[in-house]
């Protein structure tokens, strides 16, 4: 895990060149033909990557996304309408029964496909109209960890294609070297404050939202930490009580208009004695950040926690590269 996390910012370098010329092609067909919706299609690490690219979607092309159900297809049958509509498959493996039955049902109901996938000669990639390799090269440690990254990365590129954002696309060409930085970062307060922990929140907005899911994924699966995302806005109804004293909650906070509140909701939290750690704004509990494009701050964010998460694992007794009970391609059906 540590030596593949060290690899993203290679990696989404490598993406971002190789893909360059395929996504202006696309961003140019999807501004003469906008889709009436996108649908995203993905499990685990990729489904938070899809709700990134809802975020950036929605906020930049102005077009409805959401994340469909495989299960809709795969054990219930259903065939959605789905035409006129794009249907955004996300993978590592590309190999997934339940994905693979999604998006064949997709194709089927008129959907225009286009894969984000690590394995080009993968099923998905098969199916798809149109292929984005994530180009992360190989991952053998079940957390994934450059798959997602370069995931993230391949929905920034895509937009800013798209939507012709030239600030997205200049933060882009900055963003392996802000990885870079972001990988030497000191997070061992969280390590230290994280080791003796049961449960915390992991919380997020907007794209730091999908963030937090995968961090609270990470933390589970490689920690043995009862962890659990939420908005940093739905957290307020309901999951607020479980706040005593002492409780951690991890912030991921970026430069966008959503910061200030986020900075405002960890001043909060730490008034109620929470044990707060806040990454991308200042305010009690901070870590370290980089400052990059609002967009991509959470995947520079997300590249300093991977190596704190792998440090927490070992911490904790754990083996970070073999979590108990996984395996790294899950054939959900």
């Amino acid at each position: 895990m540590f030596r593949e996390a060290a690899e993203a910012p290679a990696a989404v370098a490598r993406m971002l060149a190789a893909n360059r010329v395929a996504c202006e092609v696309l961003g140019e067909r999807l501004r003469a033909a906008p889709p009436r919706a996108v649908v995203t299609l993905g499990r685990g690490s990729s489904d938070h990557a899809a709700t990134y690219a809802k975020y950036l979607i929605e906020g930049g092309a102005g077009v409805l996304t959401a994340s469909g159900a495989p299960s809709i297809s795969s054990v219930y049958q259903a065939r959605p309408q789905l035409e006129g509509a794009l249907c955004l498959a996300i993978s590592q493996s590309g190999r997934s029964p339940d994905l693979l039955a999604a998006l064949e049902a997709a194709r089927a109901g008129g959907a225009r496909i286009v894969a984000l996938v690590n394995d080009e000669a993968s099923p998905m990639a098969a199916l798809a109209d149109v292929v984005l390799p994530l180009h992360a090269g190989p991952e053998t440690s079940v957390a994934a960890t450059k798959s997602y990254l370069t995931a993230l990365a391949a929905t920034a590129q895509l937009v800013a294609a798209w939507t012709q954002d030239s600030e997205l696309a200049a933060g882009l060409e900055r963003l392996p070297d802000q990885m870079d930085e972001a990988w030497s970062l000191d997070w061992s307060a969280a390590v230290d404050a994280l080791t003796p922990a049961q449960h915390l929140y992991v919380l997020g907005r907007g794209p730091g939202f999908a963030a937090a899911q995968e961090a609270a994924l990470k933390l589970k699966e490689t920690c043995g930490l009862h962890a659990e995302a939420f908005s940093a806005a739905e957290v307020l109804h309901g999951p607020m009580a479980l706040v005593e004293p002492g409780f951690p909650v991890l912030i991921l906070a970026q430069g966008d208009e959503s910061q200030a509140g986020v900075a405002a909701l960890a001043q909060s939290l730490a008034e109620r004695q929470a044990r707060v750690l806040l990454a991308g704004a200042e305010g009690p509990g901070a870590l370290p950040f980089v400052a990059a494009h609002p967009a991509l701050q959470p995947i520079a964010l997300v590249q300093s926690f991977y190596r704190a998460a792998n440090a927490l694992s070992l911490a904790r007794g754990f083996d970070p590269d073999h979590p108990p009970r996984l395996r790294k391609v899950t054939e959900t059906v």
